[in-house]
């Protein structure tokens, strides 16, 4: 039975090797636009070493179990023979796996929300109004837009977010951000945008509504277009002279 084993550990062994390399040369996530996304792909990288070898050993079992285990003319009928637990494998599984459960919720559990969160302090603020099915825009000088959220690089904005209907949420796939937007009460969400870009450079620069709020969700989105600071005190200004 042991030796049984040793062509499972040496399956776990090469699927780990493999999924790590893999995993360091090849990636999935989107462009990063910001700064707080920076902090959550690290995170989720982080996440993906960490089930790495986890994944392998599955894997392993699953793959050795087809071909070493297999029976000629069909699976037996009789019960095999029983299977004593082996304490020391049962303990070290229990420590192994705590030990890593404890680490993920320290980090980047509380050490990424506490850098993605960062300072409580911004340089302006903008309010997110959600509705079915759009989202109200209102700069610091109280101008409105509905068809475009433009903020400025190299700032950290605020964003206080509220509903006037029923639960939707925030989410800026290109920042990493996403918070509920509730009847009756302000959400905050803070981004520091770190390029200048468009919706048309990137389709995950925009908002877009992740809570199923209705018949409309899926087109509950908004653009985003990211300026320098002077074009954005400009638009600002003009936007709430045209109003």
């Amino acid at each position: 039975m042991r030796r049984s084993w040793i062509p499972v550990v040496i399956l776990w062994v090469a699927y780990t090797v493999l999924i790590v390399v893999a995993t360091a040369q090849f990636t999935w996530f989107p462009k990063e636009w910001a700064r707080e996304a920076a902090v959550v792909d690290e995170a989720m990288l982080l996440l993906q070493y960490l089930a790495a070898p986890i994944m392998s050993l599955v894997m392993a079992v699953m793959t050795w179990s087809v071909i070493g285990w297999r029976t000629e003319g069909g699976a037996h009928r009789e019960d095999g023979a029983p299977v004593r637990t082996n304490k020391i494998v049962v303990t070290t599984w229990l420590i192994v796996t705590s030990a890593l459960a404890i680490y993920v919720v320290i980090n980047p559990g509380f050490v990424g929300l506490a850098e993605i969160r960062g300072e409580p302090s911004s340089d302006y603020v903008i309010n997110l109004q959600g509705q079915q099915f759009s989202w109200e825009v209102t700069y610091p000088n109280g101008a409105t837009a509905l068809d475009e959220l433009v903020i400025p690089v190299d700032a950290r904005v605020r964003y206080d977010i509220i509903s006037i209907d029923v639960l939707h949420s925030f989410w800026v796939p290109a920042f990493r951000i996403k918070i509920d937007a509730l009847p009756g009460i302000t959400t905050t969400a803070f981004a520091t945008a770190e390029e200048e870009g468009t919706f048309e450079d990137d389709v995950n620069l925009r908002i877009q509504c992740a809570e199923l709020c209705g018949a409309g969700h899926a087109n509950m989105a908004m653009p985003i277009r990211v300026v320098s600071e002077a074009e954005w005190i400009e638009y600002v200004e003009a936007l709430a002279t045209d109003g």
